[in-house]
């Protein structure tokens, strides 16, 4: 393993690429949290970025997530809502930058691919790595039975019929990996959670007494039949374009310039601005400060959102009932 942050990052960037190419050549692509569980079990985490942050995530995991963006950048990578695609080019990237310190320069510098250079084909022996984790999975769980398994047919299934008892200090990799980001996910709902009924709560009495009854018994009135949500104080457009929007700094969810505008009718909180042509990165910050944000995917303090845009009028929705983003 490398021996700084920055090296061990580019050297995850580097596997992220080599699993994306695995799942494309055994023609079943993981989604992202399994591209990320898998680079992280082949390029451990030290203690420094094992440590939790403030949002219950590993600072070596918070740290690749953003890192990938400069794969995106690199047109080696594409991130959409279905998950995450790599491009021929990135396939060629692993072979034409074999080493992390070639790789690194490539990706820091947007030194191209060469065109000449093939898509890489798999191997002979190549193994998917789903089989591949299944296959350890298997071999760490199933107890020697010796040649009793080789008397009879009937012995045979009566072997496979027999649950095998499990050894939890040989799990596989990608196993350990997945229970850590499970663990981790545990802690971001537990960290969430209060906010929300904190929110709920605020919101809920004013709701009880609009329904109440009308001292003559007749229903209240009503000023539109459209459903309600509890929604925070305020949502802010956090991200490296703030200043283009009027707000002193970037990465800024406290400014009035940051903020979104709630929809009484679809309940969606809204901006829509005018930003030069560019490549830009933000997150949703809640009620003007960093305690709760959502990044891509509607990840609590998760990677930031990225938009890449033509220029002009850009409206941004934020829904608070399913922390989708949408951009148009």
């Amino acid at each position: 393993m490398a021996t700084s942050i920055a090296e061990n990052t580019y050297l995850r960037l580097k596997t992220v690429l080599d699993v994306l190419t695995e799942g494309a050549w055994s023609g079943d692509p993981l989604n992202a949290g399994e591209v990320l569980a898998e680079a992280t079990a082949r390029v451990p985490f030290s203690p420094h970025e094992a440590e939790l942050l403030s949002g219950g995530i590993p600072r070596g995991h918070k740290t690749l997530t953003s890192a990938t963006a400069k794969l995106v950048k690199a047109g080696w990578l594409v991130k959409g809502r279905s998950g995450w695609t790599i491009t021929d080019d990135g396939m060629r990237a692993t072979v034409a930058f074999p080493d992390t310190a070639a790789f690194a320069a490539a990706l820091d510098a947007g030194t191209p691919v060469p065109a000449d250079l093939p898509v890489p084909a798999a191997p002979a022996d190549f193994v998917p790595v789903r089989a591949a984790a299944a296959g350890t999975a298997t071999a760490s769980t199933t107890p020697d039975t010796g040649s009793a398994t080789t008397k009879t047919a009937d012995a045979k299934e009566d072997t496979v019929k027999t649950p095998a008892k499990k050894t939890p200090a040989k799990k596989a990799p990608t196993k350990k990996a997945a229970e850590a980001v499970g663990k981790a996910a545990k802690l971001i709902e537990d960290a969430v959670e209060p906010v929300v009924k904190a929110v709920r709560t605020r919101k809920a009495a004013p709701k009880a007494k609009a329904e109440a009854p009308a001292a003559n018994g007749t229903a209240p009135a009503t000023a539109t039949d459209v459903e309600t949500f509890p929604q925070p104080e305020a949502v802010a457009v956090a991200g490296d374009f703030n200043t283009i929007l009027g707000a002193p700094e970037n990465w800024a969810p406290q400014y009035d310039e940051a903020q979104l505008e709630l929809d009484a009718l679809d309940q969606l909180w809204k901006v829509s601005a005018e930003l030069p042509a560019g490549y830009y990165m933000f997150k949703i910050a809640l009620n003007r400060s960093w305690e709760e944000n959502y990044g891509a995917f509607g990840t609590f303090d998760g990677p930031n959102h990225e938009l890449h845009h033509g220029g002009g009028t850009v409206t941004i929705r934020y829904d608070h009932r399913t922390r989708d983003i949408t951009i148009n």
